[in-house]
């Protein structure tokens, strides 16, 4: 592995928190443009990338930097299988927005906890 657990850990975290901040933004705008005719959803293209991830991490048991250096969340119009709008209902949008919020909640703690056991660590286990 390329790049130390911490660094690889720190970098993870960091991209998971990216991805639920863009998809909170793609949540908000699908909301307030709900209802107005000719406007496309947005989605976070996000989830092959991450499935690549997992499996390098199932097969190798480790997760390279460079792989996690390649994962980009990004925006993208919401399409279904044959190029249509996927529409969804404002309370379903208003659901997947509390569901992120939570998600961004839990990865928040999991960096804090994980900068708290490498300051630890630096204080050599003094506080």
């Amino acid at each position: 592995m390329s790049g130390s657990v911490e660094a690889v850990t720190t970098a993870v975290l960091s991209v998971a928190l990216d991805a639920a901040s863009l998809r909170h933004q793609a949540i908000a705008a699908n909301i307030s443009r709900a209802g107005v005719q000719g406007t496309t959803p947005l989605a976070l293209a996000f989830e092959s990338q991450l499935d690549q991830a997992r499996e390098e991490l199932a097969t190798a048991g480790v997760l390279r930097r460079d792989t996690v250096a390649a994962l980009h969340p990004e925006l993208e119009p919401a399409l279904d299988a044959a190029g249509q709008p996927v529409l969804q209902s404002v309370d379903e949008q208003m659901t997947q927005l509390a569901r992120n919020a939570v998600h961004y909640q839990a990865l928040l703690q999991g960096l804090s906890r994980h900068l708290g056991v490498l300051a630890l660590a630096a204080s050599e286990g003094r506080k």
